[in-house]
């Protein structure tokens, strides 16, 4: 063979040799992330062919369930329950791939997941049809309705959160206004796309989950970690007085931050317990000059803000935050929930759940198990886990005190259930000069035996006056009904 021949030889050899090992390392290392991938059409249609884990409910009624439809996908996802589930369900589509839980726990739903293994094995050997596994989450569907009766049926844009104040389970949590998921997971692209392109045009973004990804300013629910910074400081107690005049004085500015009413709170110098009472901003605007923006900002981290609150679930949940290197007068503002200051409803019910657990504030979660498609046997459980210590006992203590005073004889009266001790805290957050503030409202109950801790916000109320909006009186009715719902089941 002559030189030239040789050369093409090895190098066609080498190109060979090349390419095999091209070959096994996509496969090898590249296979799980290509097949991940949301263009992937190939891995979607296998998926297709496949029947679907279910999302349940604690009870086990079905959220999302796929059912057996006679066309090339051969299972159509449904979504039973609508709109009211969707923020957690999210949509399983074949044109734009899944959101939400659908996403979170598509290993599971779909069968891939590797703990899925000897089932596979086993339906491989039997010759049975391969199946997803299902999810079971930690929703109370009881508080689920009546949280979502309480933002629908009055037209409000808002969303409630309610946690199980000892493990961390969610036990509702709504977004409203919402959308129907089943358009999203029809077989026809036309229909999928016409649904998609009326989500994106739609300006109250209903396909957002506004209690977990959209950040607020919380307003005065956040006095709530004001005062427990003042009283973890040692320097304050419930029964300190502070100054309360009808303004207060910025520092380094021209300008005065004013009281709600106008006026001084009480006799201007009210205890701290009486400032929670009546929401008294200069109260609180002179604790956080006193306390400085470091001690505001370490007790809210204790709480969760500056961390991804749901670690368990892999939902997009927004961090909240608090701001970094505020002034004077930010911090005093900051102090009132107001600045730079955001929360969720997520973060502002953690908030309660842990001043109701006896300062320990727990990882909240949404998944309770997933199980094989038997829907018998766990795969995995979540077990509550205890996050951080927010504050002392003593002071959790006394916090619950301060807030049920809040209830009785202050601003979160709407809030009372009939023989059932309620702790709370009432909100009305400023946001632009073109737009009402938003009311927020954030409780626990029962506050002698806490079960259930609840964050409300109201963005938007139809044929609400500019001044009649406030947590009291749009936000504390609903957190109500949910406290009564989960306490009745």
């Amino acid at each position: 063979m002559n030189s030239p021949i040789r050369r093409i030889s090895a190098g066609c050899l080498l190109l060979c040799v090349a390419l095999l090992i091209n070959a096994t390392y996509v496969q090898a290392f590249w296979a799980d992330d290509l097949n991940a991938r949301s263009e992937n059409r190939r891995v979607l249609l296998d998926e297709y062919s496949r029947e679907r884990g279910p999302i349940l409910l604690a009870d086990d009624t079905p959220i999302a369930q796929s059912t057996p439809v006679d066309d090339e996908y051969q299972f159509l996802r449904q979504y039973p329950e609508g709109p009211i589930y969707a923020p957690l369900t999210g949509y399983y589509s074949y044109n734009y791939g899944r959101t939400a839980l659908e996403r979170a726990q598509n290993d599971i739903l779909s069968g891939d997941d590797d703990r899925l293994f000897v089932r596979r094995l086993i339906d491989l050997v039997t010759g049975e049809e391969p199946r997803g596994g299902a999810v079971r989450l930690t929703i109370d569907p009881a508080a689920q309705q009546a949280a979502w009766n309480g933002l629908t049926e009055s037209g409000y844009k808002g969303a409630v959160v309610a946690i199980d104040v000892q493990t961390g389970a969610i036990l509702a949590m709504v977004s409203s206004p919402s959308y129907d998921p089943n358009p999203m997971a029809s077989h026809s692209i036309e229909e999928q796309t016409a649904t998609r392109q009326a989500l994106e045009a739609d300006p109250d973004k209903p396909d957002l989950n506004r209690a977990i990804a959209q950040r607020l300013p919380p307003g005065s629910v956040f006095k709530l970690v004001t005062a427990a910074a003042a009283l973890e400081s040692g320097e304050f107690d419930p029964d300190t007085e502070v100054p309360g005049p009808a303004e207060y004085d910025l520092p380094l500015t021209n300008t005065n931050l004013p009281n709600q009413s106008g006026e001084a709170c009480l006799d201007g110098t009210p205890s701290l317990t009486e400032a929670l009472r009546i929401s008294c901003n200069t109260a609180f605007a002179y604790l956080g000059n006193e306390l400085g923006d470091d001690a505001l900002r370490e007790q809210a981290e204790k709480f969760g803000f500056d961390t991804q609150p749901l670690t368990n679930d892999d939902m997009n949940a927004a961090t909240s935050v608090f701001p970094a290197d505020p002034d004077e007068p930010q911090t005093a503002l900051s102090a009132i929930g107001q600045f730079d200051v955001q929360a969720t409803p997520l973060q502002m019910a953690m908030v309660s759940a842990a001043i109701a657990n006896d300062g320990v504030l727990m990882e909240p979660y949404l998944v309770r198990e997933v199980s094989g498609p038997d829907l018998v046997s766990p795969i995995e459980r979540t077990e509550p886990e205890e996050r951080t210590r927010a504050v002392s006992p003593e002071t959790a203590e006394q916090l619950t005190q301060m807030m049920v005073d809040v209830v009785e004889n202050g601003t979160g009266e709407n809030a009372q259930i009939a023989g059932i001790q309620v702790a709370g805290k009432t909100g009305t957050a400023q946001s632009s000069p073109d737009r009402p503030p938003y009311a927020w409202f954030t409780s626990f109950a029962p506050a002698d035996e806490p079960s259930v801790a609840v964050a409300v916000v109201i963005e938007e109320a139809p044929d609400t006056a500019r001044s009649d909006i406030g947590g009291g009186r749009l936000a504390a009715p609903i957190a109500r009904d949910v406290m009564e719902a989960v306490l009745g089941s």
